[in-house]
């Protein structure tokens, strides 16, 4: 990997973390929670040296961390895999496309996201279970497909929240 790459993963070859004409950014990485760390932090620093807005790359920092530590976590859940992500620009708009082959989403669909019940002591506050209410929230157009044995998400995040 050249010493100038953005991203200096050494399981990554250089030619599957790259910006495209097409897209903004395709990249393909393990699905590990230190990957996803470094993958997150190019995102923000590719999408910064493309004139995205500082609000919009904090909703994408915030919804790309959500989605792909809940793939490393949940879907892979300790084994091994890879997680590919593609951001294209949709206008003023930017449009992601995150694959990965781990297990199902549980019943096939995506998590409601509800609302936590928060009137409670503190004792029972819910440690977890806000992310998919965040995403929900951060996002536009979300759909969720199970093809073959792969994940599919896609979604939207409009350049203002």
């Amino acid at each position: 990997m050249r010493p100038d790459a953005p991203y200096a993963d050494p399981d990554i070859p250089e030619n599957e973390a790259r910006p495209t004409s097409e897209c903004c950014l395709h990249l393909a990485i393990p699905g590990s929670m230190q990957a996803v760390r470094g993958a997150l932090a190019q995102v923000v620093r590719t999408l910064a040296l493309q004139g995205v807005a500082d609000e919009q790359r904090g909703t994408v920092e915030l919804v790309l961390a959500e989605v792909m530590n809940n793939i490393s976590k949940h879907a892979y859940a300790g084994a091994c895999g890879r997680i590919e992500l593609d951001i294209a620009r949709d206008g003023d708009d930017l449009s992601f496309s995150v694959v990965d082959d781990g297990r199902p989403m549980p019943c096939g669909v995506l998590p409601r996201g509800c609302a936590a019940e928060l009137d409670c002591a503190v004792e029972d506050l819910p440690e977890g279970g806000f992310g998919w209410r965040l995403i929900r929230e951060l996002t536009r157009d979300l759909v969720y497909l199970r093809i073959g044995e792969r994940n599919h998400l896609a979604f939207r995040i409009p350049a203002r929240a």
